[in-house]
């Protein structure tokens, strides 16, 4: 494993999750869906005290996701691998994140769906990236 590769690849996931994830949970129809849910969901003040522990898991998180691809990685389009590798990541979190929230948390099904496709396109981007920098050691 290259982890010079990882770290970067780890990073450059890590600012293209959160640069998609700023874009898609400020998108009006997204930002209203959670505004519906205030007993549920953190005001904008509560969020960004607790912002600090959620950079950090959310990076660690990525150099996990970054290790995990090194580790399956077969050779062939970053690209492609990555997008792939993504887009499992992606379906995981929705089935195992965001509507596993739906079971249990008290919101709606429109939240659910924007979320759904929000993370989904996050995950993959963030597969593509980890994709496109990580290269094995040679």
């Amino acid at each position: 494993m290259n982890l010079t590769r990882i770290f970067l690849a780890a990073l450059g996931a890590f600012v293209a999750y959160f640069v998609l994830g700023g874009l898609s949970f400020t998108f009006a129809a997204l930002k209203n869906e959670f505004l519906k849910y205030p007993a549920v969901y953190r005001d904008q003040a509560g969020q960004l005290k607790h912002m600090p522990l959620g950079i950090a898991a959310m990076f660690v998180g990525m150099v996990v996701l970054a290790v995990i691809y090194a580790m399956l990685y077969q050779g062939g389009s970053g690209l492609v691998a990555g997008a792939r590798f993504g887009a499992l990541i992606g379906v995981f979190a929705v089935c195992a994140f965001v509507i596993h929230n739906y079971v249990n948390l008290n919101i709606g099904g429109a939240l659910t769906v924007i979320s759904s496709i929000a993370y989904f396109i996050e995950w993959t981007v963030a597969g593509i990236v980890i994709g496109l920098i990580y290269r094995p050691a040679h």
